[in-house]
């Protein structure tokens, strides 16, 4: 959980790229990420060598040698490389040696060939001033500052770096193209919660955007795998672990290097997601840059859990499509719900978000999706959302399905989210009413106090009414309102009062003409 202090610094960051020249929010948050990068791997690499001095262990240092950087073609000594180094220099002479000397060598830093530089080398570090570079590097120092008091105080690095990084990410407040915009951190905890992802599945995220669901996800997981003295609880009321009962390395790196894969076609949100995830302590992330729409994209078959926020709007040429879908339609918010399901193994989960508009769209397409989650699928609940839940991105009405794939469907939960924990304006503030815990308190408890009282916040449809109501799986169409009718007095008893109140307001201004005449 962030200190004021902390969220006053970000606060002063963000004010300085404003000022500094750099508006662009998803630029910013680039740039400061690359910064922020750079800071970890000077602190990473001498914990390694200060742990290995203890152990009297062999460790060969990063910063160790010579590097000669492609820009310049001019050799440097590594250790010039670090944030410790650079950060004491003169601002012009920091800002030419970081753009041309320490922003090479990051870039490569996992290898030429690794992931990482690969989406990495076209990236380039534009901040354009030295007194922001200096700016920067200053807030970012006294951030870290922060983050130690904080572990003294007992917070995990991870978890207060993280929540950091996400307080950086939410201060963007324009949506991305086509669409694109940031799931709340609540509202992954819960999809997180119902489709309760486990140690040793792969997990995948086909729009990763900046990779808040596979966090999520790793966050989860890690605290189903936390000692019940060591769990605590979040600002939004979840419970949290560090993973301590993980004492095998080699369950650690399965869970770092080979659990969580996501998939973003824009390059800045792929970069972004790969930042995020390094910062949360996933030291080789698997994210890459593609269409998963496109015919590039092949992984049928190949997760246990997929979790998504897919964009609500746009379209893919048709020529484009991957030819595996099985819904003749341009509109990716359906086809993205055919990806996820083509991609999941049988047996396979999924919690994904969708505009309303799926659940009771009258297309061909629309119906057809549906039939395919039905009849192929288990779809085991719909949670539908209030309009407000993504502003000031957007004010659209969603929904979370949770299905299944194969299986067959026999009833649909259906929940009824009117609050969320925070005001339903652009302004997101905090508020007392939520309906957050009280859907996972049911859904976990959904077979056991099966409810078909549809005039209830939460309750089953039998898969034979929906299939009588042409697949519509708007909660509207099966909510029943229950109206009360109101009791009026008679006309004769209204007109009476009327007059009565007449009456004494002709009484009062006589009162005040006397009141006035007497002066």
């Amino acid at each position: 959980m962030l200190t004021v202090k902390m969220k006053s610094l970000i606060n002063q960051l963000w004010d300085s790229f404003w000022s500094g020249g750099i508006a662009n929010p998803l630029t910013a948050i680039e740039q400061i990420s690359y910064l922020l990068f750079m800071r970890r791997l000077d602190e990473i690499d001498s914990k390694l060598k200060k742990d290995a001095e203890w152990t009297r262990e062999k460790y060969t240092s990063i910063f160790e040698g010579m590097f000669t950087s492609p820009l310049t073609n001019v050799e440097t000594n590594k250790q010039t490389l670090r944030w410790s180094h650079f950060k004491q220099l003169e601002g012009r002479e920091m800002l030419s040696h970081v753009q041309t000397r320490v922003f090479p060598f990051i870039k490569q830093i996992n290898g030429k060939n690794s992931t990482f530089a690969e989406h990495m080398a076209d990236a380039v570090f534009i901040i354009p001033k030295p007194t922001l570079l200096v700016e920067a590097v200053n807030i970012i120092d006294a951030l870290y500052t922060e983050i130690e008091k904080e572990m003294q105080a007992g917070q995990t690095f991870h978890d207060t770096q993280g929540d950091m990084y996400e307080f950086l990410l939410s201060e963007i407040s324009s949506s991305g193209k086509n669409g694109q915009f940031r799931t709340p951190r609540h509202i992954i905890k819960l999809m997180c919660e119902l489709i309760s992802p486990k140690l040793g599945e792969t997990i995948g995220d086909p729009a990763c955007g900046t990779g808040g669901f596979l966090l999520g996800a790793y966050q989860y997981i890690l605290t189903q795998q936390t000692s019940r003295h060591h769990i605590t609880t979040d600002e939004d009321g979840f419970e949290r672990g560090f993973g301590d009962k993980l004492t095998d390395e080699r369950l650690w790196k399965e869970l770092r290097e080979n659990t969580f894969f996501g998939y973003d076609f824009d390059t800045t949100m792929v970069r972004i997601g790969l930042m995020n995830l390094m910062l949360h302590g996933i030291t080789n992330p698997n994210i890459k840059r593609i269409d998963t729409l496109s015919k590039k994209y092949n992984e049928d078959n190949h997760y246990d859990v997929l979790l998504a926020n897919p964009p609500f709007k746009g379209s893919i040429d048709k020529g484009d499509i991957n030819e595996n879908f099985s819904l003749n339609t341009t509109k990716t918010e359906l086809l993205f719900v055919n990806r996820i399901i083509n991609s999941l193994k049988i047996g396979g989960r999924s919690a994904v978000i969708v505009p309303d508009g799926v659940l009771f769209g009258s297309s061909r397409a629309h119906k057809d999706l549906r039939k395919i989650l039905i009849h192929d699928c288990e779809l085991q609940g719909i949670v539908s959302m209030p309009s407000g839940v993504f502003k000031p991105y957007a004010g659209v009405s969603t929904a979370i399905l949770v299905f299944v794939k194969g299986g067959t469907t026999e009833h649909i939960w259906f929940y009824d989210m009117q609050a969320d924990g925070y005001s339903l304006d652009d302004k997101r503030t905090r508020i007392e009413k939520n309906d957050i815990p009280d859907i996972v308190k049911e859904w976990k408890a959904r077979n056991k106090n099966a409810n078909d009282n549809c005039k209830t916040k939460h309750f089953f449809v039998p898969i034979k009414v929906i299939i009588e109501n042409n697949y519509d799986l708007s909660i509207n169409r099966y909510k029943e309102i229950e109206y009360i009718p109101m009791k009026y007095d008679k006309p004769e008893v209204i007109l009476s009062r009327i007059e009565e109140l007449e009456l004494e307001v002709k009484n009062n201004i006589n009162v005040l003409k006397e009141l006035k005449n007497s002066e």
